[in-house]
């Protein structure tokens, strides 16, 4: 294999990333769920700075999981080798697990005031829209990759289930953050399964106890199943960010990569969600 495969390979991901935040941001226009305000306008330049570091960060991070995906595909190693399954089975159940990862991670994330502080910054938005999927933190990135790579472990998914994965995982995840405003009766039909388009917007809620709901990333089972699902349409009215950081001075980018270390203390209290929901 050429060396700069896996490079390039994530270069034209983080390239078709962007396609589709510009696909969604046109869509947003045409069809937004809310009015612009100076929010919109305002969070513009620190999300996409945030996200570029992100990007920059995945990609290293996600070179190495594809090594370690491919490595264990070579030697057979995880359930999923080990279990007489066909193969469209086993990569729905590795894309499950996957996602099930996710879950479980970032619920771990709200529990724990030590991972909460820097998942705080993603949810420190005071507007919502496609620019703040990817606003997040560098060490919530290492964050991510660790649960993943624990799942990648167990169960030893294929590259191609790897793949359909990551790719499902970053479009649903732009159309969970998007200003769409999505029909009603499509809301409440696709949140049967799936996370979007309403559901995750729950989430980022100001009020604390909707923000311990809906942590699901592509399927709402695990919410449902482990009793933190939140209806889908509560989702249009919602006020987003925390109580306490939305002033402008703490919407920088500089403020927001130093929020975790210089305001920990004050975002955990101010959101307490280490309790059990």
């Amino acid at each position: 294999m050429n060396p700069s495969a896996p490079f390039l390979s994530g270069v034209t991901t983080i390239a078709f990333i962007l396609v589709a935040m510009a696909v969604v941001a046109a869509i947003e226009v045409a069809i937004p769920l809310h009015a612009r305000g100076r929010w919109h306008r305002s969070h513009l330049g620190p999300n996409l700075a945030l996200t570029f570091l992100t990007f920059g960060t995945n990609l290293f991070l996600n070179i190495a999981l594809v090594a370690v995906v491919v490595r264990l595909e070579s030697r057979g190693f995880g359930l999923l080798h080990w279990l007489p399954l066909p193969p469209l089975l086993a990569a729905l159940i590795a894309v499950a697990a996957l996602d099930f990862s996710f879950y479980a991670a970032h619920l771990s994330w709200h529990k724990f005031p030590s991972l909460w502080r820097y998942h705080a910054v993603h949810h420190s938005d005071p507007a919502l829209d496609v620019t703040t999927t990817i606003r997040q933190h560098p060490v919530e990135s290492l964050l991510r990759y660790a649960a993943m790579g624990a799942m990648v472990v167990v169960v030893g998914p294929s590259p191609t289930a790897f793949a359909v994965y990551r790719v499902t995982s970053v479009l649903s995840g732009l159309l969970e953050h998007s200003n769409i405003g999505a029909p009603h009766w499509l809301d409440r039909l696709l949140s049967v399964v799936m996370t979007w388009p309403h559901m995750h917007k729950v989430h980022h809620s100001i009020a604390p106890e909707q923000t311990d709901t809906n942590y699901g990333n592509l399927f709402s089972l695990w919410d449902r199943l482990f009793g933190t699902f939140t209806p889908s349409h509560e989702g249009t009215e919602v006020v987003f960010g925390l109580d306490g950081l939305d002033t402008p001075a703490l919407q920088t980018t500089s403020a927001l990569l130093l929020l975790p270390f210089r305001a920990s203390e004050r975002v955990v209290e101010e959101v307490p969600l280490v309790e059990g929901p």
